[in-house]
């Protein structure tokens, strides 16, 4: 099986407004944006998984990777691009549905995390290239279980369709992670 690694790309824009600052507030918000920067490093320098286990966006994931003993694989070299489902994402399943995966049908649960990882370091002005020179029809992601996806931009957003004809929205771009890219999604997509 390939090697899988989830990526979280944090996508953060500092800003610094220097007009009307005094002195004392410049030191404040050097301060605070090396902190901040601290953070960033220090998050990027985490694999998917790290990334993710830090964040408690990502909780159901993170128990249903361990669950399909995903954890290793996605820790691993990548790089990989995740569109990782929040945790509003798998709640919104059938009743049951996240337990029994996570307890009784793991191999089923590892086909479907699997759907969500892409080979390579997608950043999210990468994908909007792709889309917007793929035309009307989207653009084809092919995921690393062999099946696909199809990205297009939907009002601004972009939005993922699955194989049975479900769609997700990318809410969260370029969370980064030492072995790839995480953008969250809100919903959890189905492979065939």
């Amino acid at each position: 099986m390939k090697k899988l690694t989830i990526a979280l790309a944090s996508a953060a824009s500092l800003t610094l407004a220097a007009c009307g600052e005094t002195a004392e507030e410049t030191t404040t918000t050097d301060e605070t944006m090396a902190a901040d920067e601290m953070s960033n490093d220090e998050m990027a320098g985490g694999t998917i998984v790290e990334v993710a286990q830090g964040n408690a966006d990502f909780s159901t994931l993170v128990a249903a990777v361990t669950a399909a003993n995903l954890g290793e694989t996605l820790s691993g070299e990548g790089p990989f691009t995740v569109f990782a489902p929040t945790n509003a994402a798998f709640d919104a399943l059938p009743d049951g549905t996240v337990e029994d995966l996570t307890t009784n049908n793991t191999e089923k649960l590892g086909t479907i995390l699997t759907y969500h990882v892409v080979e390579g370091n997608v950043d999210a002005a990468t994908l909007t290239q792709a889309i917007t020179d793929a035309g009307e029809g989207g653009y084809t992601v092919n995921t690393v279980n062999g099946g696909t996806l199809t990205a297009t931009v939907v009002d601004g957003n972009v939005i993922l369709t699955d194989a049975a004809g479900n769609t997700a929205t990318v809410v969260q771009t370029d969370v980064a992670a030492s072995n790839g890219t995480i953008h969250a999604i809100d919903a959890v997509l189905m492979p065939e």
